[in-house]
């Protein structure tokens, strides 16, 4: 473990050393700083309008900085040949793609933290009001699908042959299954076979990150989630992205490194 945990604790050091985080922090931070003129308008749709839109920024800048900081890791060792000396020190490759997702995981969780609290604190000074709950889970939720977006990247950077490749397979996949993953059984209805049943198949392979947004409590003061859900989808994530470390392994174990 002490192995898996230096390793991540350099792919942390190497996000905070990058320009990436920064940028889009400064990015985000700016249009979140638009919910100050909630009050000028005094209408609550507006006002859930402009938290939609920060809320969705987050979510864009956190897909980012979670793809871009797990694609290159294997790739730049490779091209660097650092991973040489490093499976030579000695510490098997499975050791190595671990530390990779847990330094991009926490890496990513922790930019994320920093966009939420950042957003709260704008949002609580001008409704003068801060559902704790809702913001822990909705950014627990977050981080865990962030979780299962770094295992299918760091799978991807060990079967596919360039970063660039990597990243728009991964950013194409995952938005498509936020914008249409929980939409493919009803797509399925109005197909012929055999099309309708390999959709079907499709919607229960797959893993359904839009289940992990529940941005909404935010935006419209709902009630928080029921804890029981909570813990439920958190197994869910932690055990999509089980599955693709293990495939990644799987590949990486047999991949030549030349």
């Amino acid at each position: 473990m002490n192995k898996i945990f230096a390793i991540s604790s350099v792919v942390i050091k190497e996000l905070y050393r990058r320009k990436d985080f920064y940028v889009l922090f400064i990015l985000t931070a700016l249009i979140t700083l638009a919910t100050w003129v909630m009050n000028f308008f005094h209408d609550d749709n507006i006002v859930r309008f402009i938290k939609e839109i920060c809320l969705a920024l987050i979510w864009i800048s956190s897909l980012i900085i979670a793809i871009t900081t797990a694609a290159r890791q294997i790739p730049a060792e490779r091209e660097s040949r650092t991973i040489f000396p490093l499976l030579a020190k000695p510490i098997s490759r499975w050791q190595v793609l671990l530390g990779k997702f847990f330094g991009c995981w926490l890496a990513s969780g922790f930019a994320l933290l920093v966009f939420y609290i950042f957003f709260a604190l704008v949002s609580a000074s001008r409704e003068h009001s801060l559902s704790v709950p809702a913001y822990f889970e909705a950014f627990w939720l977050h981080w865990q699908m962030l979780g299962i977006v770094v295992a299918m990247t760091l799978l991807g950077s060990v079967s596919l042959s360039t970063p660039p490749a990597n990243m728009t397979m991964v950013f194409i996949v995952t938005l498509g299954i936020l914008s249409m993953g929980g939409f493919l059984h009803l797509v399925s209805e109005r197909m012929s076979e055999p099309s309708a049943s390999i959709v079907t198949a499709i919607y229960f392979i797959i893993p359904h990150l839009e289940l992990f947004n529940i941005s909404e409590l935010i935006i419209h003061d709902w009630p928080i989630a029921p804890w029981l859900d909570v813990l439920a989808l958190t197994g869910y994530g932690l055990l999509y992205s089980a599955f693709f470390l293990l495939a990644g392994c799987l590949v990486f174990r047999r991949k030549a490194l030349n």
